[in-house]
């Protein structure tokens, strides 16, 4: 497996970002959380917290309201050109979000996805940024 340090820099995590963090419940991946913490040598913004960030970490389940409404409130704090980071249960984990539906509900937020990685056992990340405007 590769190493948590190494998969954090390769979905673009510097330790100079500032990193929001939404939908945190009993399920989320905690090693995830505490590698990230780690990296930036800081903890995670609250998602009560109206400060600008580099990146969202937006935990969302099957059944956890709507993904195209969570998804614009990730964007809140967001910074230009700075990425929502959507993290959905696995394939065959309670709670899994098919990727047609990211696929849906992203450009209704304004977003597009660009890539998506695996993070843990239980957790894939799918990457969004804004549309470019022109």
């Amino acid at each position: 497996m590769v190493d948590s340090q190494d998969l954090l820099e390769e979905l673009g995590f510097r330790p100079d970002f500032l990193v929001q963090e939404i939908g945190v419940d009993d399920d989320v991946d905690d090693e995830f959380r505490d590698a990230l913490e780690e990296l930036l040598d800081e903890e995670l913004i609250d998602e009560d917290e109206q400060e600008v960030v580099d990146a969202v970490l937006l935990w969302f389940r099957d059944g956890d309201d709507d993904l195209t409404d969570a998804l614009v409130d990730s964007l809140t704090t967001l910074d230009e050109g700075g990425v929502v980071w959507l993290l959905t249960p696995r394939s065959g984990r309670e709670g899994y979000v098919p990727p047609v539906e990211i696929q849906d509900a992203a450009p209704n937020a304004g977003l597009h996805v660009t890539s998506s990685a695996g993070v843990s056992v239980n957790w894939a990340a799918t990457k969004l940024m804004a549309r470019k405007s022109y």
